[in-house]
């Protein structure tokens, strides 16, 4: 409502200014890699990020603003029984600890369910929960979008309008592109309310939304079962263009044009005349043209006189059409993907690759996805897949909180504790098969994934009373790192600071005794070990790295320090120092 009473069209609900607060939010959180639950860590370009998504997008502002080019989600429905992220914007600091972290202080994995919970029909915030969730995580997507990006959202009936609405404010409305309609099996509603209220619905639906207004997403074709056969169209125009009545066929028309260019038409002639000659008659059938036609290597155009004398062109036989927004000829979702990669069914209905590859159309093959309800995992194995059929090279970011598997579900009794394990351990599969499956590209397709996690701050709380000082407290503040953090999680606390991609290549090297990482082409060398010596400095400074990162407990007196700033100076003036 205006300041002067006056109404105006809005969307809201409760808790909408909490939600939109939240997506800009501090967060003190750390992305820590595991370089046990990653495939190829050190080399790999894709990323497989564990934890709580709305963190996770935080996480990523500084080093992927502006860079993904497609993103896809699947997010809960909303349908009465949907676990959602339980998001509390306004909490205590012991409740807000007990609800995220991960880990405590000795690194011991410390997820409980209050990370979500189940959205029931009853809970008078029903919807508005959902759209609390849903709007923070979708504003801060936007911003990684690249100016050319696209963002596909699957949804049902539940909750479609709704996000329609977010979309339209987040995105813009006149970035809203289509509502697709995609086929899916068509679920008892008996079984689901328990009386027949309601229609059996055989279709979800994909929002499609882009970041610009004026971006143009190149001519998208989808295959026809059944090709229609090639026809012959008149070649003449009844418009009057003098210019265009050169003789053809023997003929110089008195008025009119011919459909096509002078040199062109001759060229069709000729082709036609080459047809007739390999295919040794003068009255070939239509199947034969139209076989013979397929088996040229690109399209040409044939140009013949009909028994009425009048001339022709050849409209070949068509087995694709324009892709519009009914994508029916697709199924969305199957356990069939799953079954045949572990061998048993672990979901009921997980999206397939299919859909998703489709989307991937729309992108260029060597484009950033990221899908943050990635679930199974299946973004990533569309994504590779398509890079081991077409030499793409296409990335993926994947997030997925460590949801629990119910107990008596078959992928917790097959081992799997996590959904976000179950996932990492799809696309380890799902890898091996491309691999065979494709041979002649397995040596160029990353088929790997670095994985980190989210968990609190490196840094170490040491804000103390004053009664509370005493001498024997005091050494335990010189240190502020956490004691079970390694020098890989400090590295990558560093990377996401100064806003560098996470997926660049990482090394660690033993030089004189000390471990030395290297990230990204020498855009960072770091040391963190304690007392480290003029001569590993002298060696780190002449490589000449752009940052060059170290502890404040890697010096044993403020000389040190000075000696490290004099070192750089004479070596490397263009190397950036950043002790932590």
């Amino acid at each position: 409502m205006m300041s002067d009473g006056r109404e105006l069209y809005e969307f809201t609900w409760p808790g909408k200014r909490e939600a939109v607060l939240e997506a800009g939010r501090h967060i003190d959180k750390v992305l820590r890699p595991s370089i046990d639950d990653s495939v190829n860590f050190w080399t790999t370009e894709n990323l497989y990020i564990e934890g709580d998504n709305l963190e996770a997008l935080k996480l990523l502002q500084k080093s992927y603003m502006h860079k993904v080019k497609m993103i896809y989600i699947d997010p809960p429905y909303n349908t009465g029984h949907d676990f959602i992220y339980h998001d509390k914007f306004s909490q205590s600091e012991g409740e807000a600890r007990a609800q995220f972290e991960l880990y405590d202080e000795e690194n011991t994995r410390n997820f409980t369910m209050s990370h979500y919970r189940e959205n029931v029909r009853s809970n008078p915030r029903y919807h508005s929960e959902w759209c609390s969730m849903m709007y923070p995580r979708l504003r801060l997507a936007q911003n990684l979008l690249r100016e050319d990006g696209v963002i596909f959202i699957s949804i049902d009936d539940n909750e479609a309008a709704n996000l329609r609405k977010i979309c339209d404010e987040v995105f813009g409305e006149d970035n809203f592109r289509n509502q697709i309609i995609v086929r899916r099996g068509a679920k008892s509603v008996q079984a689901q309310f328990d009386t027949w209220d309601k229609l059996g619905r055989d279709f979800e639906y994909i929002l499609f939304y882009t970041k610009s207004p004026t971006y143009r997403f190149p001519k998208q074709l989808r295959t026809v079962d059944t090709p229609k056969a090639g026809t012959w169209n008149n070649h003449w125009r009844g418009t009057d263009r003098p210019t265009m009545r050169y003789e053809l066929f023997g003929i110089t028309p008195a008025t009119g044009q011919w459909r096509w260019s002078k040199d062109r038409s001759e060229a069709a002639i000729a082709n036609y005349d080459r047809m007739l000659a390999e295919l040794g008659t003068d009255t070939p059938s239509q199947e034969e043209i139209d076989e013979w036609y397929e088996q040229q290597q690109e399209d040409i155009d044939l140009l013949r006189m009909s028994k009425s004398g009048k001339p022709e062109h050849y409209i070949p036989p068509v087995s694709t059409t324009l892709l519009n927004s009914s994508w029916m000829d697709l199924l969305v979702g199957s356990s069939s993907e799953i079954s045949a990669l572990f061998g048993q069914k672990f979901f009921d209905t997980p999206k397939l690759t299919s859909v998703i590859t489709r989307m991937l159309q729309f992108i260029d093959s060597d484009s950033l996805v990221l899908d943050f309800f990635a679930g199974s995992s299946t973004t990533a194995h569309a994504v590779m897949s398509l890079n081991a059929s077409d030499s793409g090279h296409r990335k993926f970011i994947m997030v997925q909180l460590p949801e629990p598997c119910p107990p008596s579900s078959e992928a917790a009794k097959s081992g799997y504790s996590t959904i976000s394990e179950l996932g990492r351990e799809r696309i380890r599969r799902a890898s091996s098969r491309l691999a065979q499956d494709f041979p002649l590209t397995a040596g160029h397709i990353d088929y790997g994934f670095r994985t980190l996690r989210i968990d609190s701050s490196n840094f170490r709380s040491v804000f103390m009373s004053a009664e509370s000082l005493s001498q024997d407290n005091l050494d335990s503040l010189v240190d502020n790192i956490k004691p079970s953090r390694s020098p890989l999680d400090l590295l990558f606390m560093c990377i996401t600071d100064l806003g560098l991609p996470l997926s660049l290549t990482c090394s660690q090297e033993n030089i004189s005794g000390f471990n030395v990482l290297t990230y990204g082409e020498n855009l960072i060398t770091a040391c963190f070990d304690p007392d480290i010596t003029e001569d590993i400095i002298r060696t780190i400074s002449q490589r000449k790295p752009v940052n060059a990162i170290f502890r404040d407990s890697c010096f044993s007196s403020s000389q040190d320090r000075i000696n490290l700033e004099q070192i750089f100076r004479y070596y490397s003036q263009t190397s950036r120092m950043i002790i932590i």
